[in-house]
C-alpha cells in the first residue's frame, strides 16, 4: 500500500487528503452492497443483521483512521482514549443515538471524527481531510479539548468528572431522547461522577435516559488506571452499588484469539471472523442498554478494551501524540495502512453517518435549537423603602419563588439548605425534591429544589440545564462555591462561543466570610471573588454585589433576563439597611455603580469611598460621620457589577456570542468617582475594585479588603480583625498626603 498523492476517482470528494486507502474487506459485496441505516431512516432496523454489524465496524474503523490522522497532522492531540471506545461510539450511531456527550476532553479528536463524518463540521467550511487537518488544533478551529461551539456537539469536555451533569440535563429536558455519556476510567472518581448519579436517581427515578459507557482500557494518560485490578464482577458491583438496575459489560478478552497478554486487550488484533463477534456483542449490548435507558431502567454499559486499540501503539503510550510523531513514524504509517478503508467503504460511511439519528448532528441534536422555555412577564419587585431594614437574601428568595412557579422546568440546587441562606421562602414555594415526602422539612418527589450535599452535584445539573436551554439557580455559601465553581468556569466558556441563544449560568452566594465569624476560616473563603473576578475580563463573566434588598432584587432580574453570560451573586443573609429606592437599583445594576451617599464639599478635600458589598458599607457609614466633622468632604457608592465599570479595550467582549457592551463612559465614570482621594473597600477580595483603580484620577488611592479568616463573635470583630473598621478608614484617609 502507498501514500496517497491524489484522491482516487471513485473515493468522496470528503476523503480528498486522507492519505491511504484499503481494499475491500472480505464480504463486502455482499454486507456493504447499500446502507444498513436505508435512506430515510434514523437506524439500523436490527442490530443482529449481519450487515448492520459489519457496517458498525466499518464505522469504528473509519472513527479510528480519521482520529489518527488527524493528530499526526500536529503531531499533537489524543487518539489512544477514544480508539478504544470506537466500538461503542459506532454502536450508538448506527442505532440512532446520536446525542452524545463525554467526561473525557481528550477525546476531542474522536468526537470531531465523527462531526466530520456525519457532515456537521461542514457548518465551520470543512469539507474534506485536508481542511480538518489545517483546522485541527487552530484558533478558530477544532479545539484541542471538546467545545460546545462546534457544530453537532452538544457540550465542552476538558476538566473531568463533569459530562454524565450534561446527560442528565438532557435527560430532564428531553424525555423519550437518550443521552450517552462516555466516561474514562482514567479519571473516574474526578471528582464525583457515580455519587452524583446516584443523587440524580434519586431525586428523579423515572429520569433513566442517560446511558453512561465505561470506557474501561486500564490507563489513564501516563499509567494505568487506579480501577485496572478490580475484577469484571468488581466493576459490575460498583454500579450496582451506586443505584443502577442493570450493568451490561462486554469484555474484549471474551473474543480474543491472538493470544494477548493481559486483562485488556486490543480487538482490532483479532482475526476478522472474531473482530465481527466482538462487533456483535457490542451492539446487541448497545441496543439493550439504550432500550433499558428509554423505558425506565437505571442502565450502566461497560466496555472493556485495551487503550489505544487500533491505533499506532497501546496503553497509556497512545495517550497523545508528540513532536516525533508524524506521517514518515513507522508505527504511525503502519497503523493508518491498516486501519484505511476502501472508497467504497468510506461512502458507505458516509451514508450511514450522515443518515443515523435523522441527519448530521448539527441540524438534530437537540443543543441545535433555542429550548422554547416558560415567559415570565415583569417580576414582581418589592420595593423597601430606603432606610428600612431587609434581608437580602430573603428578598431575592421570594423571587426564586415566583420564578419557579411560572416556569416548571427551572431547578434550584443548594447544597447546604436554602433555610441556613435565610431562604426558606424557596423551599416553602417549591419544595425540595426528595423521596421522604416530609411537609416539616418542605420535602416531596416533585419538589424543584435539588438538594444533593455536594457542590460539584449542585453546580454540574444548574450549569447543565442552563446550557441545554433552562433556568436554573444555584445556591451556595460563598466559602464552597470553589467546590462546584470548575464546571460553571467551563459552561461560562462554553457559552461564550455558542451559536444560540441559552439562559446565563446564575449563581447567587450567601453568607460572606463577614456572617460567619463563630465557624471560623473553613467558612471563610472570599478569596473566591478574586477568582471571578479576573473571570469579568473574559467577556461574559458578570460579578454582582447588590448593597441591599433592592439592589439584590434588580441584580437577579437582570441576571435571570440575560443570554450566554456566567451571573455571579454576592449578598448577605443578615438584615442590613436599604440604601437605593428600586428605581435607582434597577438603574445601578444596570449602569455599574451608584451613588449611596454625598455630602457638602470639605475643606479638606473629598474622600470617594468606592464599596463592593453589603454588611462592609456599614463602617464606611460610620466613618463618614466623623470626617465630615473633620471637614472632609464624602461621598459613598457602591460598586454592584464593576464590570460596567472596565474600560471596553480592558474586556474581551467583542470576542464572545450576544456581547454585553455598554461599559460606562468616562465623564459618567470620572463624575461618579470624583474626589481628592480614593479609597476602595471589600468585605472580600479586592479584585472586584480593579477596574475603579484603572480609571480613577484621584491624586490619593488605596484599598482595604479581606486578608484571611478567624474565629470571632461578631462581624464587626471579623472586620477589625482585617483591618476593615472605621478607624482603619479614618486613618487611611488621614494619610492621604501626609495629611
Amino acid at each position: 500500500m502507498t501514500q496517497q498523492n491524489t484522491l482516487p476517482t471513485n473515493a468522496p470528494e470528503f476523503c480528498a487528503g486522507m492519505l491511504y486507502f484499503g481494499e475491500n474487506w472480505p464480504d463486502f459485496h455482499e454486507y456493504g452492497k447499500s446502507s444498513a441505516i436505508a435512506a430515510d431512516h434514523k437506524a439500523i432496523a436490527n442490530p443482529q443483521a449481519r450487515e448492520a454489524v459489519y457496517q458498525s465496524l466499518l464505522l469504528a474503523d473509519a472513527l479510528r483512521y480519521c482520529t489518527l490522522q488527524v493528530c499526526t497532522a500536529k503531531s499533537s492531540g489524543h487518539p489512544g482514549g477514544f480508539a478504544s471506545s470506537a466500538e461503542a461510539y459506532a454502536a450508538m450511531v448506527m442505532l440512532g443515538h446520536t446525542n452524545i456527550v463525554t467526561e473525557v476532553g481528550h477525546h476531542a479528536p474522536g468526537f470531531y471524527s465523527a462531526m466530520f463524518l456525519d457532515r456537521s463540521l461542514e457548518a465551520m467550511g470543512i469539507q474534506n481531510m485536508n481542511d480538518m487537518m489545517a483546522r485541527f488544533r487552530e484558533q478558530h478551529g477544532l479545539l484541542g479539548h471538546l467545545s460546545g461551539a462546534i457544530p453537532g456537539l452538544l457540550a465542552p469536555a476538558g476538566p473531568l468528572g463533569q459530562g454524565q451533569h450534561f446527560a442528565m440535563a438532557g435527560a430532564l429536558l428531553h424525555p423519550g431522547t437518550l443521552f450517552p455519556v462516555t466516561i474514562g476510567d482514567g479519571g473516574f472518581g474526578e471528582p464525583y461522577v457515580l455519587s452524583s448519579m446516584k443523587h440524580f436517581h434519586f431525586a428523579y427515578p423515572r429520569v433513566t435516559n442517560y446511558l453512561p459507557i465505561l470506557v474501561w482500557n486500564g490507563f489513564s494518560q501516563e499509567h494505568h488506571s487506579m480501577v485496572s485490578l478490580m475484577s469484571n464482577a468488581e466493576m459490575m458491583a460498583y454500579w450496582r452499588a451506586h443505584d443502577f438496575d442493570e450493568v451490561i459489560l462486554i469484555d474484549a478478552k471474551d473474543y480474543d484469539d491472538a493470544g494477548q497478554e493481559g486483562a485488556y486487550v486490543d480487538s482490532t488484533r483479532f482475526s476478522f471472523g472474531q473482530r465481527m463477534a466482538f462487533m456483535e456483542a457490542v451492539l446487541s449490548a448497545a441496543a439493550k442498554a439504550a432500550q433499558n435507558a428509554l423505558n425506565g431502567r437505571h442502565t450502566a454499559f461497560i466496555l472493556k478494551q485495551l487503550k489505544g486499540a487500533g491505533v499506532h501503539v497501546s496503553g497509556a503510550k497512545s495517550h497523545n501524540l508528540y513532536p516525533k510523531d508524524t506521517f514518515e513514524s513507522p508505527e504511525i504509517k503502519a497503523a493508518l495502512q491498516k486501519r484505511a478503508l476502501s472508497p467504497e467503504a468510506w461512502a458507505l460511511v458516509r451514508d450511514n453517518f450522515s443518515r443515523a439519528g435523522g441527519g448530521p448532528a448539527a441540524k438534530t441534536a437537540v443543543t441545535e435549537h433555542v429550548l422554547e422555555i416558560a415567559q415570565l412577564g415583569e417580576f414582581p419587585l418589592q420595593d423597601f423603602p430606603v432606610g428600612e431594614q431587609a434581608v437580602p437574601a430573603t428578598a431575592m428568595g421570594a423571587l426564586v419563588a415566583w420564578l419557579g412557579q411560572q416556569d416548571p422546568r427551572f431547578v434550584v440546587s443548594n447544597a447546604d439548605g436554602n433555610e441556613a441562606s435565610a431562604m426558606k421562602n424557596i423551599n416553602d414555594a417549591l419544595k425540595i425534591r426528595h423521596p421522604t415526602e416530609d411537609p416539616l422539612y418542605n420535602q416531596q418527589p416533585g419538589g424543584q429544589v435539588y438538594e444533593p450535599l455536594n457542590e460539584d452535584a449542585c453546580a454540574g445539573l444548574a450549569a447543565g440545564l442552563a446550557l441545554f436551554g433552562s433556568r436554573s439557580l444555584w445556591l451556595s455559601y460563598e466559602s464552597f462555591a470553589i467546590n462546584g465553581w470548575p464546571i460553571m468556569q467551563t459552561v461560562g466558556q462554553a457559552m461564550a462561543e455558542l451559536r444560540r441563544k441559552t439562559p446565563s449560568t446564575v449563581c447567587m452566594f450567601t453568607a460572606g466570610a463577614l456572617e460567619q465569624g463563630r465557624n471560623g476560616w473553613t467558612h471563610q473563603r472570599p478569596e473566591i471573588e478574586n477568582y471571578f473576578a479576573a473571570q469579568m475580563r473574559n467577556g461574559n463573566v458578570f460579578l454582582l454585589y447588590p448593597a441591599d434588598a433592592n439592589v439584590i432584587q434588580a441584580a437577579y432580574e437582570y441576571a435571570v433576563n440575560s443570554v450566554n453570560k456566567s451571573m455571579i451573586i454576592i449578598a448577605s443573609k443578615s438584615p442590613l439597611p436599604v440604601h437605593l429606592s428600586m428605581a435607582e437599583a434597577r438603574a445601578a445594576v444596570r449602569k455599574g455603580a451608584a451613588v449611596l451617599y454625598e455630602g457638602a464639599g470639605g475643606t479638606r478635600g473629598t474622600v470617594t469611598f468606592a464599596v463592593t458589598g453589603d454588611m462592609v458599607l456599614m463602617p464606611v457609614f460610620a466613618a463618614r460621620e466623623i470626617l465630615e466633622k473633620e471637614g472632609y468632604g464624602v461621598r459613598i457608592v457602591s460598586v454592584i457589577n464593576p464590570r460596567q465599570l472596565y474600560r471596553p479595550s480592558d474586556v474581551a467582549a467583542h470576542t464572545v456570542s450576544e456581547p454585553d457592551t455598554d461599559f460606562m463612559a468616562d465623564a459618567e465614570f470620572h463624575q461618579l468617582f470624583a474626589g481628592d482621594m480614593l479609597l476602595t473597600i471589600g468585605g472580600g477580595g479586592s479584585g472586584a475594585l480593579e477596574p475603579v483603580l484603572l480609571r480613577s484620577r484621584a491624586a490619593y488611592r488605596d484599598t482595604l479588603a479581606w486578608q484571611r479568616g478567624e474565629t470571632t463573635a461578631s462581624a464587626g470583630e471579623l472586620m477589625a480583625f482585617n483591618g476593615i473598621t472605621a478607624d482603619a478608614i479614618l486613618s487611611k484617609v488621614r494619610s492621604f498626603g501626609g495629611q
